[in-house]
This record gives C-alpha cells, sequence and structure tokens, in this order.
C-alpha cells in the first residue's frame, strides 16, 4: 500500500463556517453534552495537499445508527452585506460561502489542494440513546478502500433528560409559488403536493409550528401592478356581487400541514403589503371560466372588495370553527404598515375585526404608535426596534428580523458568524416572547419578484437586493429541499430555548437567566451579546445542561 497523503482534519463546533481559502481559526471542539429529543451537531474540517475525489466517510461510534454526515457545499455571494455592515462580521468581500448541507449521494466529498472544506455530523437523540458518553470517530478513505485520516474522538455526553416540546410559536414564510415555479410543475398538481409536503416536513422538523397558508395569492414581495403565480387554496365562484367558496384544496393543505406536526395556521394578508391600499389577487370563476376578481387595480376601501369579504370572511369563520381550527388560526391585515399608512390600514383593519374579532391578527411594524392606536393588537417588531414594545409590556409579543435588521442584532447572513444566528433562542428565552417570524424559507425570485427564473445556487441576493442569506433557508434539490449550516444552527437555537424552559421549571426564571448570563459583562439584550465565534454561548448551553442533569438526577 502506498503511503498515505498528507491529510489534516479539524474539529470544529457547528458554529464555525469553514471557509476554501482560510484555516479555521476555531478552537478544536472535541467533547460536549446534549439532551434526549434534540439533535447534535458538529464538524470535522478538513484539507490535503493532493486532489481527492469522491472520498468514503464512515463513522466509528457506538452511536453511529443516529448520525449522518453530509457534506458542507460553497455558493457564491456577488453582495454578502450593505455598505454598512457592523464588525460582528467574518467578511465583506463576495466569494464563495459555506452553506448548502448536501446528503453524500448528492455531491460527494471532494478535497482540493490547499484548501479547507467540512463536512456536517448530525446526531439524533431519540429516547433509544443510552445516556453516558459516546466517542464519535469519522474516518476519510479514498474511492478505493485505501486509509486517508481518522478525524480526533468526539465525546458526546447524553444526559438522560429529556428536551420539552416547544412553546415558541415559529413562522418561516412559506413560497408554495417559488416551488411550482423552480420545479416547473403545475401549482396544486400532484408533483406540487408532493413537492410541497418535503419543503413543508423539513420545516416542521426544524422547529417551524406555524405555516403561511395561501388563502389566495400572498401580496408579498411583488412590484405594484407586478403579479406572482396564483397559488389560491380557496375556490370562488361568483354570480355578480354574490359569491360562494370552495375549501377543498384548503382542506387537504390543512390535513397535510397536521400530519407533519403543524399547530397553527397563518393565513396570508388580506390587503396589499406596505400600507393595505389594494385587494390581493383573486381569482374565481364566472360563468364557468376562470378570472380575476381583484388585484392591484382594486381599493382596498372599495365596496366591491369590502362586499366580497363581507360574504367571505363568515364563511371562513364558519369553516374553521366546524373543522376545529378556531384555536390554530391567526390572520394578517398588511406587512409591515407604517405611520404615513395609519389611515388606509385603519379602514382595512376595521373590516377585519368586523368578522375575525375572535382571532389573532398579526402584523409585522416597528412603530409603537400603531399599537397604541389600536390599529395592530399584536405586532410583531423588528429585533432592532423591539424595546419600545418592551419598555410598554406589549402581552403576547413577537419579534421578525430581515435584511434591514444588519446592524448590533441577530440575523443569519452568509458573512456573518453562525453565534448571532443562534443567539437569538437565548433572546427569545430571556424576554419571554410568544414568537418569531421570518419572511424567506424559500423565496427563490428576485427583489419584487420581477425575475421568477433564478437559480438559487448562483444568485443567493435576489439580484442584488438583499444581503445572501437573507431570503431563504433552503435550496431545491432534485426531489425537495437541500439544508443549510444556517437553517441548522436557527434550529439549535430553539433547543437552547427549550432546554432553559426545561431549566425554569426546577429553579425559576430569575436563576435560570442568572446562569444563562454568567460571565458576561453587562445583561444580555437584543443588541448587547457576546461577539464572536461562539466560544460563550457554547459554554452557556453546557452549563445549562449541567445544571439540568443535577436538578433531574
Amino acid at each position: 500500500m502506498s503511503e498515505p497523503l498528507p491529510f489534516q482534519t479539524k474539529l470544529l463546533s457547528s458554529l464555525a463556517k469553514v471557509f476554501a481559502d482560510e484555516k479555521p481559526a476555531n478552537e478544536s471542539y472535541k467533547y460536549a453534552s446534549a439532551l434526549l429529543g434534540e439533535t447534535f451537531s458538529f464538524q470535522v474540517a478538513y484539507t490535503s495537499d493532493t486532489l481527492l475525489k469522491n472520498m468514503v466517510l464512515k463513522i466509528d461510534s457506538p452511536i453511529a445508527e443516529h448520525a449522518t454526515i453530509r457534506s458542507v457545499g460553497l455558493v457564491p455571494s456577488e453582495m454578502p452585506c450593505y455598505s454598512d455592515p457592523d464588525t460582528d462580521v467574518l467578511r465583506t468581500a463576495p466569494g464563495l460561502y459555506p452553506d448548502p448541507l448536501y446528503e453524500l449521494e448528492q455531491q460527494s466529498v471532494v478535497s482540493v489542494p490547499g484548501q479547507w472544506r467540512s463536512v456536517w455530523v448530525s446526531i439524533a437523540l431519540d429516547k433509544s440513546v443510552p445516556a453516558g458518553v459516546h466517542p464519535v470517530r469519522i474516518s476519510f478513505q479514498s474511492a478505493d478502500g485505501e486509509q486517508l485520516a481518522k478525524s480526533d474522538v468526539f465525546e458526546l455526553t447524553v444526559i438522560p433528560v429529556t428536551l420539552p416540546p416547544q412553546q415558541l410559536i415559529h413562522t418561516e414564510w412559506f413560497h408554495a409559488d417559488c416551488i411550482a415555479t423552480q420545479y416547473g410543475v403545475e401549482v396544486f398538481s400532484e408533483s406540487h403536493w408532493l413537492l410541497l409536503e418535503r419543503y413543508a416536513d423539513t420545516m416542521a422538523r426544524h422547529g417551524m409550528n406555524m405555516i403561511l397558508t395561501p388563502l389566495f395569492t400572498p401580496p408579498l414581495d411583488t412590484a405594484i401592478g407586478g403579479e406572482r403565480p396564483t397559488v389560491q387554496l380557496v375556490e370562488v365562484a361568483a354570480n355578480g356581487s354574490t359569491y360562494s367558496f370552495g375549501y377543498d384544496q384548503l382542506t387537504r393543505w390543512i390535513t397535510m400541514c397536521r400530519k407533519l406536526g403543524f399547530k397553527y395556521f397563518e393565513f396570508s394578508h388580506l390587503f396589499t403589503q406596505w400600507g393595505a391600499k389594494c385587494a390581493p389577487k383573486i381569482m374565481g370563476t364566472i360563468d364557468g371560466e376562470e378570472r380575476q376578481l381583484f388585484g392591484w387595480e382594486t381599493d382596498a376601501s372599495s365596496e366591491s372588495y369590502l362586499g366580497f369579504l363581507d360574504q367571505f370572511l363568515p364563511s371562513l369563520d364558519r369553516y374553521l370553527k366546524e373543522n376545529g381550527l378556531e384555536q390554530q388560526s391567526w390572520f394578517h391585515i398588511s406587512d409591515e404598515p407604517a405611520l404615513e399608512h395609519m389611515e388606509s390600514y385603519r379602514s382595512a383593519s376595521e373590516i377585519i375585526y368586523k368578522h375575525l374579532s375572535d382571532y389573532p391578527v398579526m402584523d409585522a411594524l416597528s412603530d409603537l404608535d400603531l399599537y397604541k392606536e389600536g390599529l395592530v393588537k399584536r405586532p410583531i417588531p423588528a429585533n432592532n426596534h423591539i424595546e419600545p414594545f418592551l419598555e410598554h409590556q406589549v402581552p403576547d409579543l413577537w419579534t421578525y428580523y430581515c435584511c434591514g435588521q444588519h446592524q448590533q442584532v441577530s440575523n443569519r447572513f452568509f458573512n456573518m458568524p453562525s453565534a448571532r444566528n443562534r443567539v437569538i433562542g437565548l433572546q427569545l428565552y430571556k424576554f419571554g416572547l410568544q414568537g418569531f417570524l421570518h419572511w424567506g424559507y424559500n423565496f427563490w425570485y428576485s427583489q419584487y419578484s420581477l425575475d421568477q427564473q433564478l437559480d438559487p445556487f448562483r444568485t443567493t441576493d435576489a439580484k442584488l437586493a438583499f444581503p445572501s442569506g437573507d431570503a431563504y433557508l433552503v435550496y431545491p434539490g432534485k426531489e425537495g429541499p437541500i439544508e443549510s449550516i444556517r437553517l441548522e444552527v436557527l434550529y439549535e437555537g430553539i433547543q437552547d430555548l427549550r432546554a432553559l424552559e426545561l431549566l425554569e421549571q426546577k429553579i425559576g426564571k430569575q436563576k435560570t437567566v442568572e446562569l444563562m448570563e454568567q460571565d458576561l459583562a453587562e445583561p444580555l439584550t437584543f443588541a448587547n451579546y457576546p461577539r464572536g465565534s461562539g466560544e460563550w454561548l457554547l459554554a452557556a448551553r453546557e452549563r445549562i445542561n449541567q445544571a439540568l442533569a443535577s436538578h433531574f438526577a
């Protein structure tokens, strides 16, 4: 046998990002603990001075059957950030960034001379995994079976304490039209339904328990006068100004989502974005022919649209109650209203509350005055505008972030350290938030949906509109979603939140927060948290785990 090829490996946490052109500066990560019911991940970075293709990876561990390995892929970012990033970023230059997580049959493990790459190891800790310390080691072999290298041993201590069910309501907006476009399938064809289920299943397995449900085509990120493909679950038949409604497709959607574990349905906005000035696109049949009934040309407060809602909303209310959905249904009026939209938003909210006063109605906004006016009863401020809402003690508060939240607060752009993504879980816990929302689970169009034929593996910034990492958490694989580093790390933050909630049951909120904030120079807020590679966050989670182990012993 020939001499082993020079080959280096390094164990890293899930919070490291391995760039091809840079040796990982993170500390080696060789042991950790985890609870039952969570998914634990770490990485093995590697490099060699020889081109090695189609390497074979093996897991040597007594819990190998619970582990999977994926290859961390690289994708381009032409716009990693805006012109004014803060200092808590890994780099600002355009280039290749680690993000997609490929199953090994989707992308083989390759070593390019002089470059660093990594593989992602996930261990699903169900109740069959025995407590105790479990060594895990990854071996790299050539395609013909030659041993190239073995990683150091990673030691995972499984604590016999089960993570409690998630209480946080979490939604990442699900764009059914993007899936149909990307795969070239007809909306709500059997092929589309199969894909919808696969993408929704990935959401549910990563802590998303609410799903954006398109009663009508969601009026989101659409240029004024523009159009997105029709994704409308409610059938409408018009006879003059009288309407009838069918719910067969909506029933199929709800049945699918309930089967996957979704608890809440977030119904699409009933007025256009940024001001509630127009009706969304609504299709219907007139004399058996499908036509557009409402859209950009329809004033939101017009007699025709208000007459439609006066018939539709009571019908929908009956349907939801007949199907036991009245405690699971949430509504939107218009996304991101501002003070200058107060009058149009007020008009829209009146018709909604006229019929839907029994349901929670929520909207993203960042001005407390809209809440004080009583127009938005369940506001969702961005995490960089949340302080006034916290000071005002708004009940059942949510938060969100998107492209605008790029300074000082948690977010998940490609160029940000993963700790900045994961820390949201600790923040949500400390401030007792009810929910978290983000607009981009799988938005694969350009800004305003002007170009609907993008390749998400090549264009990661919605055509120079949003920093890479804002618009989607998953990529379109051949038969379903390809997950990302950012998706996995966000879910780790949700797991942190659940672990904190469990500890609170034993020692109370104050002591739990004190333990979490140990060694911090100042208390954790949405803008103040340890920056950098994430050692503090990993240490905080270890303290939480050890406290749980002692209190549940």
